[in-house]
């Protein structure tokens, strides 16, 4: 006599849940650490989006924005130091708001920089100057 099976074993689905484990203990570190490399591709890509609006700035109003205006200023007219001449109506940044970085924390804009006109960093995955690997500064004098 024949039985007709409808269902799977407790075997059966064991194994595959023993597969399934192990495929997700190989595969997601691989994705997680992926993670961290596309934060740092973003943070270089918000890099020179932020320089192309500075360089918009100055070709319109003759200089960039001081440190003291920091870069609030390419989104809304600055009120002290240096005022822009021929300030852009709705700013330089079409989100109307100055980003982020990748990592939550507000990027670093000193003008005049140490290493040219103005110096702009993300201050990577620790939030502070230096450090090493995903946790190091992005700067826009290195990416050149």
């Amino acid at each position: 006599m024949r039985k007709d099976s409808n269902g799977f074993t407790l075997l059966e689905i064991l194994v595959v849940v023993f597969i399934l484990g192990i495929l997700a203990a190989i595969v997601a570190p691989k994705i997680m650490g992926r993670t961290d490399d596309a934060k740092v591709a973003e943070a270089k890509v918000q890099v020179k989006d932020l320089e192309t609006a500075l360089k918009l700035y100055k070709l319109d109003n003759g200089s960039y924005p001081s440190t003291e205006q920091g870069l609030q200023a390419l989104i809304d007219p600055p009120t002290s130091g240096d005022l822009p001449n021929h300030y852009r109506p709705g700013g330089y940044l079409e989100q109307k708001k100055v980003p982020l970085d990748p990592w939550g924390n507000p990027f670093v804009y000193i003008s005049p920089g140490q290493h040219g006109d103005y110096d702009l960093s993300s201050l990577g995955a620790d939030g502070k100057p230096g450090g090493e690997g995903y946790a190091a500064d992005i700067d826009n004098w290195q990416m050149q």
